[in-house]
């Protein structure tokens, strides 16, 4: 896995992608949605796994879930399960955290 740097600390993500919101990253031409949650931070795919809408267009909910903003998929931030089990499941990333900085890991 290598790591990307994509915040030098987490107070600079957390005032870049404020709780309870989503932001685009584009790594290597992976486009990944930074969710950031009272529960913290989660890296996932940005595409749907249902029909690819970009959910950094969606919505979160209370239960740390990202809502996909065209049919209203649910996929759980922690496990990345459908929630209805209606489909695959969403892709995450690892993220790390450190006095380095705040990195996002992709398998080569």
């Amino acid at each position: 896995m290598k790591w990307y740097k994509v915040f030098n600390t987490v107070e600079e993500a957390k005032q870049v992608v404020a709780i309870n919101s989503l932001q685009l990253l584009t790594i290597k031409k992976t486009r990944i949605c930074l969710a950031h949650t009272p529960s913290g931070f989660f890296a996932v795919d940005n595409a749907c796994p249902h029909l690819g809408e970009s959910l950094h267009k969606g919505k979160l909910n209370y239960l740390n879930e990202i809502i996909c903003p065209w049919h209203t998929y649910r996929y759980n931030l922690k496990s990345g399960v459908e929630c209805d089990h209606r489909g695959e499941n969403l892709k995450r990333y690892a993220l790390k955290i450190n006095d380095s900085g705040f990195f996002i890991g992709l398998k080569d």
